[in-house]
């Protein structure tokens, strides 16, 4: 096994990859922002004729409100959240990092069921 020429190959892969990435941000960059310009259009066309939707022989497109939410204050939303019982509100998912930090300095505490999953992970990296 040439491990010379594997390694060679391989930062000359991911290097092609990353000049295709960076082409392809470009152009989706330039396409989204033409996009932005064509509904900034139609959103004021629907705002000027006090309508919802259009229907054209292209195609239809219509308005609707979305909402996002989030919190500047995480400590008094937490404390909401376990004040009202309602745990609904966040999102299911594990902070990986704290996580991680947890176990290693308790290393006899297992939060109940919860799983982990470890695999090797390769880093290459060119020499300068």
């Amino acid at each position: 096994m040439d491990l010379d020429r594997l390694t060679r190959v391989f930062i000359k892969i991911r290097d092609a990859k990353a000049e295709l990435a960076n082409a392809y941000k470009i152009k989706d960059a330039e396409l989204t922002a033409q996009m932005d310009t064509i509904k900034a259009a139609l959103l004021e066309y629907c705002d000027e004729n006090s309508v919802e939707s259009v229907r054209t022989n292209e195609g239809t497109f219509y308005r609707q409100v979305r909402t996002r939410f989030w919190t500047s204050d995480w400590e008094s939303l937490h404390k909401f959240v376990l004040e009202h019982n309602v745990p609904e509100l966040l999102e299911k998912r594990l902070h990986q990092g704290n996580v991680k930090q947890f176990l290693d300095e308790n290393p006899d505490l297992l939060p109940p069921g919860m799983n982990a999953d470890s695999e090797y992970v390769l880093t290459i990296r060119k020499n300068r």
